[in-house]
């Protein structure tokens, strides 16, 4: 199999570009898979490693909205979730989002939720990712990824 082409975070856009990606997406929580698909939608944006959005039907258990409510200036406002627990209880709080009216240019993920790279185990293409310095950001670093990526030490001034 020919090696992965390298993607340049320095290259991506601004403002981002959303496009679709049949990279296979998991995301696996206390040994179970949480989420899979092959069918999602990426946003790649300067200096930021990519952020995926995986559509509702790739999630095998069920989320709970949360209060918190963040606003982004090419998405809008987005909208958490807490992940219940197997015993009911809440587990994991305001770590997934979605966008319900997303601004023009976004409209196709409406609804498609994104996951933070923890606490869970996320995947591409079989490869377990690293989450975004910062803990603010969540974009997936992978291994194909070149440049300086926002929330690193090196880039406090971007």
């Amino acid at each position: 199999m020919p090696p992965k082409p390298r993607l340049n975070v320095q290259s991506f856009p601004r403002p981002p570009l959303l496009e679709r990606t049949s990279r296979h997406l998991q995301i696996k929580y206390n040994n179970q898979t949480i989420a899979e698909t092959n069918s999602a939608y990426w946003v790649l944006e300067t200096y930021h490693s990519p952020t995926y959005y995986l559509p509702p039907s790739a999630l095998t258990t069920s989320l709970s909205k949360t209060k918190k409510s963040t606003y982004c200036e090419w998405k809008g406002w987005a909208t958490y979730y807490s992940l219940k627990g197997e015993n009911g209880n809440e587990d994991v709080r305001d770590r997934i989002w979605s966008y319900d009216s997303p601004t023009k240019g976004y409209e196709s993920i409406k609804g498609y939720l994104s996951f933070y790279a923890g606490p869970w185990q996320c995947f591409v293409d079989g490869e377990e990712v690293v989450p975004q310095p910062g803990d603010f950001y969540g974009g997936w670093v992978t291994s194909e990824l070149d440049g300086l990526i926002k929330g690193s030490k090196e880039t406090r001034h971007l």
